[in-house]
């Protein structure tokens, strides 16, 4: 709690956040304000609820302080980042993001708070952490003007970096190639897409070691503009909601 005292402008909430932690850590049967309150030694949870929504302090900083407590005690230069989607029932209304929807702990539809947790691991330990806190590097936005009839091929490196059982990759050279031949083939998105990353796939006997994702779209030429595409040749961007047909733009990462 050293760490982090500076966050705080009075003593009282900083010694109140000391309290809800230690109560958080404790071996309670259910955590809330009223649970958390009473290990505590509070009569009530009003002093819980005031630091969570009144109370002065910082706590972005907070967020920023466990990062780099997470750093000095848990860096490691393979860390694996476990994301977990977490539902909770809920009776009301009142909590934040809760209304009627799929969750996972119900196997249904119900009224529940839907939250997804990110967590650092590595062979020292393990801890919750906010990806807001971390560094972000911008990513460059690239976008592309499609002619009518033009195609559009986006993916990831596990596509062309996918090796074989002698260690050969698929390779860039190979990988046009194969691109190439599904156009001048003249087939459909759907078809051209498949055949590509059967290649792909079995190129790695069929188990793929690395992420290995493509997105192929397409504009359609202006006779077809205000009719409905053959089914065969329907592009991907075309099957998206909310699309409209004949856009000509299409942004997208490296």
């Amino acid at each position: 709690m050293s760490r982090v005292a500076g966050r705080f402008s009075r003593v009282e909430p900083r010694r109140r956040a000391r309290a809800f932690v230690l109560g958080l850590l404790a071996d309670l049967p259910r955590k809330n304000c009223w649970t958390i309150a009473e290990h505590a030694g509070d009569t009530s949870s009003a002093g819980m609820q005031h630091l969570l929504s009144r109370a002065s302090w910082d706590a972005d900083q907070v967020r920023d302080d466990l990062r780099d407590f997470v750093v000095d005690n848990l860096g490691d230069e393979n860390p694996v980042l476990v994301v977990d989607e977490t539902g909770d029932l809920k009776k009301g209304i009142a909590t934040v993001g809760v209304q009627r929807q799929y969750t996972g702990t119900a196997g249904r539809i119900e009224n529940s708070q839907v939250a997804v947790y990110l967590v650092y691991a590595t062979s020292a330990g393990h801890a919750a952490i906010d990806p807001e806190g971390f560094p972000r590097t911008p990513v460059p936005v690239h976008t592309a003007r499609l002619e009518p009839g033009d195609r559009l091929l986006v993916h990831s490196d596990g596509v062309t970096e996918g090796r074989d059982a002698d260690g050969r990759p698929f390779g860039e050279d190979r990988f046009v190639d194969a691109v190439v031949r599904a156009t001048a083939d003249g087939l459909p998105v759907p078809e051209a897409l498949r055949r590509l990353m059967r290649l792909v796939t079995a190129q790695q006997g069929d188990r793929l070691r690395d992420d290995a994702t493509a997105l192929l779209t397409a504009r359609h030429p202006a006779d077809l503009a205000g009719r409905r595409p053959h089914r065969g040749g329907r592009g991907i961007a075309d099957a998206l909601p909310g699309k409209p047909r004949g856009t000509t733009e299409r942004t997208a990462p490296p």
